[in-house]
């Protein structure tokens, strides 16, 4: 095996102890089942971000998190990255034109989905006309719209073959947003859009029971929000297609916030994942790493490890250094930071270096605040096969002064 368990928990990779007391927290609050630790953990709010519960009859808003359905999409194009790289400065160009990066940001142009028809919108309907209302809105306004933080639209060369692929990766926005923060309002006795107090991040997690009122009612706004943010991200591979005049021959899509009905030893569970990626036998999964390393797409073992696991592997590199220290503290009156450790010329050199193309993103998402990618896939050596490595050549993000709470 290479996992150890560590207080009932099990924990893949080199153990961060910030994370594993946040994991060891939720393992004695609520039905768990079990409690582990992807390789690429690190300190999130109440879950740890590369941590999995599994609980019985119990659903946690928290655990999933404020980004619901955060994931990923990759596509592999019809195109040689060769045919691309004579005009790969103009097409980044159009990308970051036409695909809306940033918090907040709407829609250039309304995006209509037959999801907007979708019957769970009753679920906020028997929340509130109100809250009905602004969140459709809200929804509608920002369908595929990226955010900030980590997320991004890449360009990349597969070596062994010289394919073109696309990825992305972001998840259900404001709408997401909102239905997290209101279903921990309504758990605390607030009004669903009242304004929270602020948060403790080592807080225990939030539960519901499953055959509840609130647990019924906020695992079909999850769903919803799940399938939110997949039309999202394929809205996006869509225009990035377009750009490029490509057509996808290959794809594979993966939420790694949420929470999945799975049944594990012959138990019924309920699996919440927060940055941790599906891998059951056979499934497919795209993981990211920084603009300065690989990504991969890979299947998940039939192995005994891979069942301890609860069918789980890491959704990156994992983080190494906060979002702070990297590009230190912002002063929002002027614009500026100070006291960050990584400069915007040592990005760029490194950026350079690696061959990318890059657009926006700060010191913060820059490749040394970030694991190698390398690393943490060996520690999944047992309950994951690598089946395409991609290099990023393009890369597309919100800008450097763009700050979203939540973007992990």
């Amino acid at each position: 095996m290479t996992y150890q368990t560590i207080d009932g928990v099990r924990v893949w990779g080199k153990p961060d102890e910030s994370a594993l007391s946040q994991a060891k927290t939720c393992a004695v609050h609520g039905n768990v089942v079990q409690a582990l630790l992807m390789a690429d953990h690190h300190k999130g709010y109440s879950q740890p971000i590369g941590g999995v519960i599994a609980y019985d009859g119990q659903i946690s808003p928290s655990g999933v998190g404020y980004d619901i359905g955060c994931g990923n999409k990759a596509v592999r194009t019809n195109l040689m990255a060769s045919d691309v790289l004579p005009r790969l400065a103009n097409i980044m160009d159009q990308i970051a034109r036409k695909v809306s990066f940033g918090i907040g940001r709407t829609n250039s142009e309304p995006v209509d989905h037959e999801l907007f028809d979708d019957p769970d919108w009753s679920v906020y309907a028997a929340i509130g006309r109100q809250e009905h209302d602004k969140l459709k809105k809200l929804a509608r306004d920002q369908l595929g719209t990226v955010g900030s933080g980590n997320h991004y639209v890449d360009l990349f060369v597969e070596p062994v073959t010289g394919r073109l692929w696309i990825g992305n990766h972001f998840g259900s926005r404001g709408f997401g947003h909102k239905t997290a923060s209101g279903f921990l309002n309504l758990a605390a006795g607030r009004e669903f859009l009242g304004n929270a107090p602020g948060e403790k991040m080592d807080q225990p997690p939030v539960l519901f029971d499953l055959d509840s009122e609130l647990g019924d009612l906020y695992y079909r706004a999850m769903k919803l929000a799940g399938r939110y943010a997949y039309a999202g991200r394929d809205y996006v591979i869509r225009q990035v297609l377009a750009i490029l005049g490509a057509e996808a021959d290959f794809e594979v899509h993966n939420h790694h916030n949420y929470a999945w009905r799975e049944t594990h030893g012959g138990r019924d569970t309920i699996v919440v994942r927060k940055g941790a990626t599906p891998s059951a036998p056979g499934q497919l999964g795209f993981i990211g790493g920084s603009m300065g390393d690989i990504s991969v797409i890979v299947r998940g073992k039939d192995t005994t490890e891979n069942r301890d696991s609860f069918y789980s592997t890491v959704h990156g590199a994992g983080r190494v250094m906060s979002r702070t220290q990297a590009a230190g503290k912002m002063n929002w009156k002027t614009r500026t930071r100070s006291g960050g450790q990584i400069s915007p010329e040592q990005m760029k050199r490194a950026v350079r270096e690696f061959g990318v193309e890059l657009r926006g993103a700060g010191t913060d998402e820059s490749p040394f605040v970030y694991r190698r990618l390398q690393e943490v896939l060996d520690a999944h050596a047992e309950t994951i096969d690598v089946l395409h490595v991609l290099k990023p050549i393009g890369v597309c993000m919100a800008g450097a002064d763009e700050f979203d709470p939540y973007k992990d």
